[in-house]
Order: structure tokens, then C-alpha cells, then sequence
């Protein structure tokens, strides 16, 4: 058996001041000019890199232009969007992993710009890992059953290593650009406007579902705060005013039909009873569904 040296030289526990737990994607994309990504959020870190050109990018309500070697990391739940500008094509360097370290707050709502070689030459060693350890072009994921069988010793720990000694380099030369300088309201506006069309699109699509706030907040990967915002911007009304809006306008359309009684007509539209209809049409329409039926404007294709 070995010799305890404990007590004879001076051991030192390292300290670990970035630690990844998992890695979920890395990608090198060569996108389109017209290249867009709607946008998601996931429980975990992502950082884009602008290897080439230019993007922009949504990162929970605000927009912003980057450019070529800046780096933008998005952290967990934060919902994030990318596109084109539809005249420069981008390439971009996208990665995502799983890292508590308290360290990692330094990157927190910061877009940062690559300038030395140090930090290039290592994001190219993780990419150059990527293809030795999967079978999986860079576009796409990666995952543990497309692990080459006869990839190189330690390629899965070195793509570990060289990230967290990317970071480290990262907060260490702070080169990180007043966000202010990259903000763009058009791309706010655009990303808003995009969403906005999307999610009327679903509640018309949905009419018939009795849809709520977190409804929607799950499907789009959205916080309560931002979507109330863009409808109160927007259309100066509600999120839930609004899909119930829409239900009445079909309300009123199924009415002018005649196909339909109206206690089939609340079925149609998701309501628990026509009584419950019933009060809804009047508070939004000024009088209820009989009164409507039996005026001028319910005979009549008039909005």
C-alpha cells in the first residue's frame, strides 16, 4: 500500500470557477440573408458568436444589431430570437450547456467582442473537438448515440475544458461592449411585430380552445411582462380582451349564418355554458346574442 503524504507536503484543492455540467449543442451555422429564427427559451446557457457578417437578435424584450466577433450569451429562461438583416449573410457560432457557477453571472445581459487570437483560436479547437467527437454535421444536434466509436481519447473532456477555459479568458479580458451601442428599435419592432402576427394567427387557429395567459406564454416561450407589453403597445388592449374579441367576431359570424342555436354556437367557441356566452357577447358586443340576431347590423356582413 501507498505512503499517506498528507501531512508531509502542503496539498491544495483547486478552486473551479467555471464548471460545465453538460453540453447541449454546438453548431457552426452558414445561414441565408434572409435567415430567421422565431425564437425559444430553455433552462440553460447559450451564447452566439458572430463569426462572419451581421445578425440581429432578440434577447427577451429588447433588440439588438451585432456584428462581426461580437458575442452575446443569453441566460437561462431568457427567450431569444436571431435573423438575417436580409443583406449580409452570417455565420455563426451557437452553443449551449448547463453551468450553475456563480462566476457565470459576468455574462449575464452582455454582449461582448472577440478580439484576440487566444480566444478565437480556442472557440475554433471546441469546433474542431465537435467533429472528432460526433457524427453529426454542424448544423446538426448532437446527442450521446452519435458519438463516434472511434473518436480520439479525452475529445469529450477536452470540448468541456476548452469551453470553460474560453469563458475564463472571456471575463478575464472584460471586453465587453456598453449594450447600448448594439440596441436597435427596428429589430424590437420587428421581432414584436413578427410575435404579435403569430400569436393572433394561433388564437384564430384556436377559437374553440378556452386559452389562457400561460397558454400562450408557453407556447411562444414568452413572459407574462413582454406579451402584456406588446398588446398594450400594439393594439392598446389586453391579451385576453383581445382572444375574446375575436371569439365574438366568430360568434357573430355563426350567428348570421343561422346554422347554429346559440347554446351550439358557445359549444363551437369553448364556453362552459350559453349563460356564460351569453353575458361575454353582451359585455363586448353591447347587446346579447338574441338582441344581435334580430337587429339590422346581425343581418348584415357589418363589422
Amino acid at each position: 500500500m501507498g505512503r499517506d503524504y498528507r501531512g508531509v507536503y502542503p496539498f491544495v484543492e483547486l478552486e473551479d470557477t467555471i464548471e460545465i455540467e453538460e453540453i447541449v449543442s454546438i453548431h457552426y451555422f452558414e445561414y441565408a440573408k434572409d435567415f430567421v429564427f422565431n425564437g425559444e427559451k430553455h433552462n440553460f446557457w447559450e451564447f452566439l458568436y458572430v463569426d462572419k457578417g451581421q445578425a440581429e437578435v432578440m434577447a427577451d424584450t429588447e433588440g439588438y444589431k451585432l456584428e462581426e466577433g461580437d458575442i452575446i450569451f443569453h441566460k437561462p429562461n431568457e427567450f431569444h430570437s436571431v435573423w438575417a438583416n436580409g443583406k449580409i449573410a452570417p455565420n455563426l457560432i451557437v452553443m449551449s450547456f448547463v453551468c450553475n457557477s456563480p462566476a457565470m453571472e459576468f455574462f449575464e445581459n452582455k454582449i461582448l467582442r472577440i478580439e484576440t487570437n487566444e480566444e478565437k483560436n480556442i472557440l475554433a479547437r471546441i469546433i474542431e473537438e465537435r467533429l472528432i467527437t460526433f457524427d453529426t454535421a454542424l448544423y446538426e444536434p448532437i446527442s450521446e448515440n452519435r458519438i463516434k466509436e472511434n473518436s480520439l481519447i479525452g475529445s469529450q473532456q477536452l470540448i468541456r475544458l476548452y469551453l470553460e477555459l474560453f469563458l475564463i479568458i472571456l471575463i478575464r479580458n472584460n471586453t465587453f461592449i456598453k449594450n447600448e451601442e448594439r440596441i436597435s428599435l427596428i429589430t424590437r419592432q420587428r421581432v414584436e411585430d413578427d410575435l404579435l402576427n403569430r400569436i393572433i394567427a394561433y388564437m384564430k387557429e384556436n377559437i374553440d380552445k378556452n386559452l389562457m395567459m400561460d397558454d400562450f406564454c408557453y407556447e411562444f416561450a414568452i413572459s407574462r411582462t413582454q406579451l402584456k407589453t406588446i398588446f398594450k403597445e400594439k393594439l392598446d388592449t389586453s391579451v385576453m380582451q383581445y382572444f375574446r374579441q375575436l371569439k365574438m367576431e366568430k360568434a357573430k359570424d355563426l350567428i348570421r349564418e343561422e346554422k347554429y342555436n346559440f347554446s351550439e354556437i358557445a359549444d363551437i367557441l369553448g364556453f362552459s355554458s350559453v349563460n356564460y356566452f351569453s353575458q361575454s357577447f353582451k359585455r363586448v358586443v353591447g347587446m346579447n346574442p338574441s338582441q344581435y340576431a334580430a337587429s339590422v347590423k346581425g343581418k348584415i356582413n357589418l363589422r
